[in-house]
């Protein structure tokens, strides 16, 4: 990647491994080599707990503080709030200070801008950031779609899940006939998957048959592991927790798959330069 890629991981629906991608994916692609910036933009701070932080609200710097601080056109030194985790990844933080930031944009103008400002200032030290989204269509959640390159939707094959999809392309459809005309889908990740249910097989069948012919469906499926919901509580990414298991090796997997994803669009626009 050479140069900083933004990564938005978001579905509105709740409950569908938002959080867990974005760690196992950024971690993955720090193994790899990749300067990389995890940012929590979810006031309950998930993101921000999964990586050690035990108490969040307590944090005097999050991303509110440093949204604020844009907003009121206040300066604030470089790296600013980054907090550096032992797996080789960067973090800015979040806590509950975002839910009143997200309120208080709707009367800023340029509301939707504030957060691709802030990715402005701190990209240069990055090859990829990823934004760990609300499970909400929010103004937050607005903002993480006007600055990211592209987004990386979890998806759990059950009805609700999958049913909510359309509401989200409906979102990404308008930003980027409004404002973010280079916003792509990279595709959707299927996690928490157990083949086992005809249920699931049914759902994930059907998924590839009607979306999948306009949008990818990632070749990686995710599985259900009780380890993968117990890591949340260790501090740190499935390779730390569980290195030889079947969620480790399936975000392996998935990692690989967006690194080539990367690889092929940078091949395709050096052949169009060309031309």
């Amino acid at each position: 990647m050479d140069d900083c890629k933004v990564i938005a991981i978001t579905n509105q629906k709740g409950g569908v491994g938002k959080t867990t991608t974005t760690v196992n994916l950024g971690v993955g692609l720090a193994q790899s080599g990749k300067r990389v910036l995890l940012i929590d933009a979810d006031p309950q701070a998930s993101l921000s707990i999964c990586l050690g932080q035990k108490n969040p609200d307590e944090l005097d710097i999050t991303l509110a503080t440093v949204m604020r601080a844009i907003v009121e056109d206040d300066s604030f030194p470089e790296g600013h709030g980054i907090i550096h985790h032992a797996e080789g990844v960067d973090y800015m933080p979040s806590n509950i200070e975002l839910s009143g930031m997200e309120t208080s944009l709707v009367n800023v103008m340029s509301r939707e801008f504030v957060l691709k400002e802030y990715i402005s200032r701190v990209q240069k030290d990055y090859d990829c950031i990823l934004i760990d989204c609300m499970p909400s269509l929010g103004m937050m959640t607005i903002n993480a779609l006007v600055a990211a390159d592209s987004l990386i939707i979890p998806s759990q094959p059950s009805f609700l899940s999958t049913k909510g999809l359309n509401l989200l392309f409906g979102s990404v459809s308008r930003v980027r006939r409004t404002i973010n005309p280079k916003l792509r889908i990279d595709g959707i990740l299927l996690t928490m998957v157990d083949n086992r249910t005809n249920n699931a097989r049914n759902i994930i069948s059907s998924l590839k048959a009607t979306i999948g012919q306009n949008i990818r469906v990632f070749d990686t499926e995710i599985p259900h592991s009780v380890r993968a919901a117990e890591c949340s509580l260790s501090g740190g990414s499935i390779y730390t927790y569980d290195r030889n298991g079947k969620v480790a090796q399936a975000y392996e997997k998935f990692t690989k798959e967006v690194e080539d994803l990367e690889e092929r669009r940078k091949d395709r626009s050096r052949n169009d330069g060309i031309r």
